[in-house]
C-alpha cells in the first residue's frame, strides 16, 4: 500500500497560528499530526508516504528530513495549490497498480487503516470513502447498502428517502480508474470528480465509522476541543496514575492581571489545575514556554513551586499540582495578631532565599521570553517608560514625557543594579504569587523569571500593595532576609541596603505602570483601588532623611497624589 497526505493547504479557518506552523505540524499528545497520521500508516502496512505541500512548505520538509520512519517519505511541492482532486492526479506517477490511500492532514482520528484497506480490496470499488456522523458535517448521501449517491453542501436539508447524511472524513481508498476523472495540472477537487463517477454509475463504497472515532481540526475550537480530549486525562493520570473514574468537573477561577485563564479540574475527590494561555502566537519564545521551562527547573531545584504534571505548548496549556485557593494575601488580611504575620514573612522570606541562590544554578538564559536578565534596558522600558506612558499619561492624564526625566530615570536604573546580589529573580513576588497550603509556602506565576537582584524580589514582597505592611515591619524584614543571605554567601550591608532601596523604587514604578493599564486599558478596575497605596509607598521611598535624590521624579509623583485626592 501506498498512501498521499494532503499538507498543502493555507489552514486559513486556523489562522493566526497557521501564519507560523503549518497545520499539518500542529501537535496533539505531544505528536504533530503529520507524524500520528505516518506511523498509523505503518501500522497499517503503508510501504511509501507522499505528502503535498505548499504553504511554509520548507517546515514540513525539514520536519521530515529530522525524521526516521520505517518507511519512504516523500514530499512534493505544487507552486501552485492543486485542491484535493489536483494534488492526487499531480502524484500520478507515484501511484502503482495497487489501491491508493489519501488521507487529509488536518484530522485525528482513531481508525485501523489496514482494516478500512482490507474491505476496500474484497470488492474493489473505485473508491471507498470513510464516513462518520458529525451534524457540522453531514452532507453525503449514504443508502442502506452503504454505497454513496451524492454529495450536497452542509445545509442541503433532509437526503432524499432512503438515505442518510454523513461527513466524509478525508480519509479514502483509491482504484487507479479515479485519476481518469481529474485533469492534469490544475486545480481540482476530489469530491466533483467523485460527483461525476456517481453521475456514471461508478459505485463509491462508505467505510461508516462508529462515533466519536475522528475530529476536524479545521479551526482552532475544534484543535483545542481534541487536544483537551487527549491532555485532560493524561494530565490525571501523570498525577494520579489512574484515568479520571467519572467525567471531569471544569471550575474556573478567578484571574489576576494576565490574559491566562485558570480551571481547576475535578474528578471524585481529585483535582488539577490547568492554566490556559492561548494557541501559540508566534513560533518564537513564548510565555507558556518559559511557564514550562522555569518551572521544571526550579522543581528539580528543590524550590518550593508547584509540580509540572502535562503540559501541551503548543495549544497553550499546563496542567499543575493543586495547592488550594488561598493565597499570602489572604491569609495575611485574615490574620489577627502582628507576630502571626510577622513569623509567615519570615517562612516566605526564607523561602525566597532559596529560590534566588537555588533557582539561578544551570539556569538557561533563553528560558526567558521578556529577556535573560535584570538589566538597565528592562528598567528603563519596562518600569520608567511604562510608569510614564501608562500611569502618569493614559491614567492620570499628565502632560509629562519620558524624556523629561530620562536622566534621573537612568540614574536611578544604574544604582538599582550597582550592588546587586544576583540570582535567580520571580520578577513579580507580590503576595497573590505565594500560595499558603498546609502552612507551606509555594511560589506560582513564575514565568518571568530571569537573573537579577534578590533585593527587586524582597522589594517587589515588602512594598506590595495588597497588604501594605507597616513601614517598621518592613524594615525588620529586609533586616531578617539580609541575615538569612549572609549565611550562605558574602554580602556587604550597606550595599545591600542601597541596591534594595533604588530596587523599591523601580518596582514601585512598574507597579504603577501596571495597576492603571490594567485597570485603564483592561478594564480591570479592582487593581484601580490598589493605587493610592502604591502611590503613597513611591512618596515615601523617594525621599530618604529628608534629601530628595529624584527631584524631577519626586515632584512629579507629589502632583500625582494631589491629584488622587481630589474628589
Amino acid at each position: 500500500m501506498k498512501a498521499l497526505i494532503l499538507a498543502a493547504g493555507f489552514g486559513t479557518r486556523l489562522r493566526p497560528y497557521t501564519n507560523h506552523t503549518p497545520k499539518a505540524l500542529f501537535p496533539v499528545a505531544g505528536r504533530p499530526l503529520l507524524e500520528k497520521i505516518i506511523i498509523q500508516l505503518v501500522h497499517a502496512g503503508c510501504t511509501a508516504v507522499m505528502i503535498n505541500t505548499h504553504h511554509l512548505h520548507h517546515k514540513i520538509n525539514a520536519f521530515i528530513a529530522a525524521r526516521k520512519y520505517p518507511l519512504k517519505v516523500h514530499t512534493r511541492y505544487e507552486p501552485l495549490i492543486l485542491g484535493t482532486g489536483g494534488a492526487i492526479k499531480n502524484v500520478a506517477d507515484f501511484w502503482d497498480s495497487q489501491p491508493f490511500m489519501v488521507i487529509n492532514a488536518d484530522i485525528v482520528f482513531d481508525i485501523d487503516l489496514k482494516k478500512v484497506y482490507n474491505t476496500h480490496c474484497r470488492d474493489h470499488p473505485p473508491v471507498t470513502l470513510v464516513l462518520c456522523d458529525d451534524p457540522a458535517f453531514n452532507s453525503v448521501s449514504v443508502n442502506e447498502s452503504r454505497t454513496i449517491t451524492a454529495f450536497h453542501s452542509p445545509a442541503a436539508g433532509d437526503p432524499p428517502p432512503g438515505n442518510r447524511l454523513l461527513t466524509f472524513t478525508g480519509i479514502q481508498v483509491l482504484e487507479p480508474e479515479v485519476l481518469d476523472y481529474i485533469p492534469t495540472a490544475t486545480p481540482y477537487s476530489s469530491i466533483e470528480a467523485f460527483s461525476r463517477m456517481v453521475a456514471d454509475g461508478k459505485q463509491i463504497r462508505a467505510f461508516i465509522l462508529p462515533k466519536n472515532r475522528w475530529s476536524d481540526l479545521g479551526t482552532p475550537g475544534r484543535y483545542r476541543r481534541a487536544v483537551l480530549d487527549k491532555a485532560v486525562p493524561e494530565a490525571f493520570a501523570r498525577c494520579y496514575r489512574m484515568l479520571p473514574d467519572q467525567p471531569v468537573r471544569w471550575e474556573k477561577l478567578k484571574g489576576d492581571g494576565s490574559e491566562r485563564q485558570w480551571y481547576r479540574l475535578k474528578a471524585t475527590d481529585r483535582s488539577v489545575i490547568m492554566v490556559d494561555h492561548g494557541i501559540r502566537q508566534t513560533s518564537e519564545t513564548q510565555e507558556v514556554d518559559a511557564f514550562v521551562q522555569i518551572g521544571r527547573h526550579l522543581e528539580r531545584q528543590g524550590v518550593a513551586v508547584p509540580k509540572i504534571h502535562y503540559q501541551e505548548p503548543f495549544c497553550g496549556l499546563v496542567f499543575l499540582e493543586d495547592l488550594g485557593d488561598i493565597s499570602l494575601q489572604q491569609t495575611v488580611l485574615a490574620a489577627t495578631r502582628p507576630d502571626e504575620i510577622l513569623d509567615l514573612y519570615k517562612q516566605v522570606i526564607r523561602r525566597l532565599v532559596d529560590l534566588s541562590q537555588k533557582g539561578v544554578v544551570d539556569f538557561d538564559r533563553r528560558w526567558a521570553y521578556q529577556g535573560p536578565a535584570y538589566d538597565q534596558d528592562l528598567v528603563l522600558e519596562k518600569e520608567c517608560r511604562y510608569f510614564v506612558e501608562a500611569f502618569l499619561i493614559a491614567y492620570l492624564g499628565f502632560d509629562t514625557r519620558f524624556e523629561d526625566l530620562k536622566q534621573e530615570f537612568v540614574r536611578l536604573a544604574r544604582q538599582a543594579l550597582a550592588h546587586a546580589t544576583i540570582g535567580f529573580m520571580h520578577r513579580d513576588m507580590q503576595s497573590r504569587n505565594i500560595m499558603v497550603k498546609d502552612h507551606s509556602i509555594y511560589f506560582i506565576d513564575f514565568q518571568g523569571g530571569r537573573r537579577g537582584p534578590i533585593q527587586y524580589d524582597l522589594a517587589s514582597l515588602l512594598i506590595d500593595p495588597y497588604v501594605e505592611l507597616p513601614q517598621p515591619t518592613q524594615t525588620l524584614l529586609l533586616d531578617y532576609c539580609l541575615d538569612q543571605l549572609s549565611a550562605k554567601t558574602a554580602v556587604e550591608p550597606e550595599k545591600f541596603h542601597s541596591c534594595y532601596h533604588y530596587c523599591t523604587l523601580t518596582r514601585n514604578l512598574q507597579i504603577l505602570g501596571a495597576f492603571a493599564y490594567l485597570s485603564k486599558i483592561k478594564g480591570k478596575l479592582h487593581f484601580e483601588t490598589h493605587i493610592p497605596a502604591a502611590v503613597k509607598s513611591l512618596q515615601h521611598n523617594l525621599v530618604i532623611d529628608g534629601k530628595k535624590e529624584f527631584p524631577a521624579l519626586t515632584e512629579v509623583v507629589q502632583r500625582a497624589y494631589t491629584h488622587l485626592q481630589k474628589p
